[in-house]
């Protein structure tokens, strides 16, 4: 293990772990600039791509300049700084049947940082607002367990979740097919919904959209309703994968909102990627009320939107896919993402989802054109 990286991944977990909050523009940019230059040197794959483009840590004065390695590539290429004797896991992407899967290569050490990542901005967004009583309340999760999908960073994180909060009776109820895919026992679903109802304890709901879908579709075929404890919260993530019907985000959260009886604030939309080992989580931002020409409000409300955020250890932005260069608020582009915690593989991923740059943060609008469908670390080795 090369104890460069090391030394930056203890240095980063105990920032994330302990001062968060103190990872300011400056300091992001410093610690950028150091992993980039580590990364330069021990990653050769990467390495390769920053020569051909010249761009090296010579050249290199912001962290905006670093060079970004498409999604894609992690398809072909092995971006990582872990020997191959050191690899002791491996996350794959998800997509349609057929697709070769993205590689993200861990190690213990890379784990322990991923970890610290998902659990610290999970916590903040997640849990922030509930009451600490509420704080150990059950979970469900719709993907199967980690000894079926070792290989998806969903379930990882889900499963650190789960330890973290000390959940040893929270099940996931999801299952793999024989040919590799997700179904979901509606039984044993429903009876832990019926658990949390009857025990009078908040519900927290994670799992992909298209198992969502799913169960929300048997509810209605069954005529069943819920109406979960106050406190129940449910969390959405990916893509359908042409698993399920496709839905709109408000169309989906309305249908959770109405099956199982929780207010719509209480929906809520992680993004995320194996690539990454950072997520970001959305929140509900209502624009200004539309003004008539005479001064006053319109009839209609303003109109609602969901802005995600990375937390302060990772960065997004979003870039003009002719240009490369980032675009102003209120336009569309390409989201470009820097994750610190990406301590042992690259930092600077280039995705192909589509967003409209809002502030620190950005409004999700899908996949580009022609891009490959793709939703969380779905699929099994």
């Amino acid at each position: 293990m090369n104890q460069k990286l090391s030394s930056f991944a203890a240095r980063l977990r105990e920032l994330i772990a302990n001062r968060p909050s103190a990872i300011g523009h400056r300091q992001f940019s410093e610690l950028a600039l150091e992993l980039f230059s580590l990364q330069y040197e021990h990653n050769s794959a990467y390495r390769k791509i920053c020569d051909a483009r010249k761009l090296t840590p010579e050249a290199i004065e912001h962290w905006t300049q670093i060079p970004a390695v498409p999604a894609a590539a992690f398809k072909e290429l092995e971006l990582t700084s872990l020997a191959p004797d050191e690899r002791t896991a491996v996350f794959y992407s998800s997509g349609t049947t057929g697709q070769e899967p993205s590689r993200h290569f861990h190690s213990a050490e890379s784990l322990a940082v991923y970890e610290v990542s998902l659990w610290a901005w999970f916590e903040q967004c997640v849990l922030a607002d509930l009451p600490v009583t509420h704080h150990s309340s059950r979970c469900l999760f719709l993907t199967p367990p980690p000894n079926q999908s070792p290989h998806s960073s969903l379930v990882h994180m889900f499963e650190t979740v789960r330890l973290k909060r000390g959940l040893s009776k929270s099940p996931f109820t999801g299952q793999v097919s024989a040919d590799g895919s997700w179904t979901l026992d509606f039984g044993a679903t429903i009876e832990r919904l019926m658990a949390a109802c009857g025990a009078r304890e908040p519900l927290t709901l994670l799992g992909p959209a298209f198992s969502i879908v799913h169960l929300l579709d048997y509810l209605a075929a069954n005529n069943v309703h819920f109406r979960l404890p106050q406190g129940s919260r449910v969390m959405e993530t990916g893509g359908y994968k042409n698993r399920s019907r496709v839905l709109p985000k408000s169309g989906l959260h309305a249908l959770i909102s109405r099956q199982l009886g929780i207010p719509l604030h209480s929906v809520l939309c992680e993004y995320g990627m194996s690539e990454l080992s950072s997520q970001a989580y959305d929140s509900v931002a209502s624009g200004k009320w539309p003004v008539t020409s005479d001064g006053t409000k319109a009839c209609h409300p303003p109109p609602v939107t969901r802005h995600f955020r990375f937390p302060p250890w990772a960065r997004a932005q979003i870039v003009s896919p002719e240009t490369g260069r980032e675009v102003a608020d209120g336009e569309t582009g390409l989201i470009r993402i820097f994750d610190l915690a990406n301590v042992f593989s690259v930092a600077g991923i280039q995705t192909e989802d589509l967003a409209v740059c809002r502030g620190d943060g950005f409004e999700l609008i899908g996949r580009a054109q022609l891009a490959e469908p793709r939703g969380c670390s779905l699929m099994t080795a």
